[in-house]
């Protein structure tokens, strides 16, 4: 049996895969609520395929509980959040899960650790507990690290078909994890060591970071002198050996935007590229508010109640907000005193912010400046209802005439 410990956007479909193909399964989460829906037979979040994933797993037998499992095999996927001021890795979610375990644990389990972490991570943090508490490292408890790799709204195809990275101590140790795996992953399986594993997924982020940044920057060059960006890396883009990435408001989600700072805050005076990327990307929600304002000053639109926010999710066609550049507009909004702007996602159910809306129509009703965040297929599906709008389009979807861009 697996304990999967953490059934968040990473545990749960995880504990789904295992248990549908075959795998004796318990999902363990600290939060009753989340528990108790999991057990009442509904999903905690959006995702495309989760649903019928999650049905297949019921049928399988898989079971939810807030308690931790007897057993010889545990899988960590808690939250690694990092210091706001440090920008280093706050490991204390993991290191709660990994004493938990040890609580009830038999002698020779192997603690799994999912959560990205940065390089070093587990042995500054996650030995020292476990040698503290008597447990001999390879005899009492095996560590691996298994560092996901899949992306909201895509998780189900991804958990299957992507490669996967085995970080362990002992190989042989690492060969049994990777059986496991194997029971539903159809991608390449490495086996390495754990300290090269934890640095793979980070470097793996931080490149996507580093290549969004150009992206933005190039953008803000282009603004400066009145150029098409959109043209210009698509003309770009024709030489072979060129692939520029799309300019947009922010970077979201837990992964792009967050890892990068576990080697800014571990490596200061080294990262120097990454963290420039990184103020980079971070600077992006004000720069489309420096955009906004101009852009209502041209239009002679000086009510901020008259401009709509569409999209709050990080990304498009999921109800992720992890790191949502539209949240991060609205906080630095707030901090300026300006309130009012109209906010609407389709994938956002419940009140999240002031102004929120539920209908397409009566966001559109109330605004006159339309600001697109998000990508998601229903506006891109509806791009006739913002005609007579004035919009600001940061995703490069819109082909109204006078659309403006970033």
């Amino acid at each position: 049996m697996i304990n999967v410990v953490g059934l968040g956007y990473i545990g749960l479909p995880t504990a789904l895969m295992f248990a549908s193909h075959g795998v004796e399964v318990v999902g363990t989460d600290y939060n009753k609520e989340l528990v108790d829906t999991l057990n009442a037979g509904h999903t905690t979040f959006e995702e495309e395929g989760l649903d019928e994933l999650f049905n297949d797993a019921l049928k399988a037998g898989i079971k939810f509980s807030t308690e931790y499992q007897k057993t010889d095999m545990y899988i960590v996927a808690v939250p690694t959040p990092y210091d706001a001021d440090s920008k280093k890795i706050d490991a204390c979610y993991v290191v709660s899960a990994v004493k938990a375990v040890m609580e009830v644990c038999p002698k020779g389990a192997t603690v799994v650790i999912e959560s990205t972490v940065s390089p070093g991570t587990i042995d500054k943090f996650v030995r020292p507990v476990i040698e503290a508490n008597g447990f001999k490292i390879g005899e009492d408890l095996n560590l691996v690290h298994a560092p996901e790799r899949i992306i909201p709204g895509n998780m189900v195809y991804e958990l299957e078909y992507n490669s996967r990275t085995i970080g362990a101590d002992d190989k042989a140790i690492g060969e049994k994890v990777k059986e496991c795996y194997a029971s539903f992953c159809k991608g390449e399986i490495v086996v390495t060591d754990i300290r090269t594993a934890e640095m793979t997924k980070v470097v793996e982020n931080t490149f996507r970071d580093i290549n969004i940044a150009f992206a933005n920057e190039l953008v803000k060059i282009c603004r400066s002198d009145n150029m098409d960006v959109y043209e210009i890396i698509r003309i770009a883009n024709k030489h072979p050996r060129v692939n520029i990435l799309s300019p947009g408001p922010g970077v979201g989600g837990h992964c792009i935007s967050v890892d990068p700072w576990f080697l800014v805050g571990d490596y200061p005076g080294l990262a120097n590229i990454i963290k420039m990327a990184r103020t980079i990307n971070d600077s992006m929600p004000a720069f489309v508010l420096e955009r906004i304002h101009t852009i209502m000053k041209d239009n002679g639109i000086t009510d901020v109640s008259k401009v709509g926010f569409y999209g709050l999710t990080y990304k498009e066609n999921v109800d992720d907000v992890r790191e949502s550049p539209t949240l991060q507009m609205l906080e630095c909004m707030e901090k300026h005193l300006a309130s009012g702007v109209k906010v609407y996602d389709p994938f956002i159910k419940k009140d999240m912010v002031a102004n929120q809306y539920h209908d397409l129509d009566a966001f559109l009703n109330d605004v006159e400046l339309v600001v697109l965040l998000v990508a998601h297929d229903e506006i891109k599906e509806n791009m006739d209802k913002l005609q007579g709008k004035v919009i600001l389009d940061t995703r490069n979807i819109c082909k109204l005439p006078g659309t403006h861009t970033l």
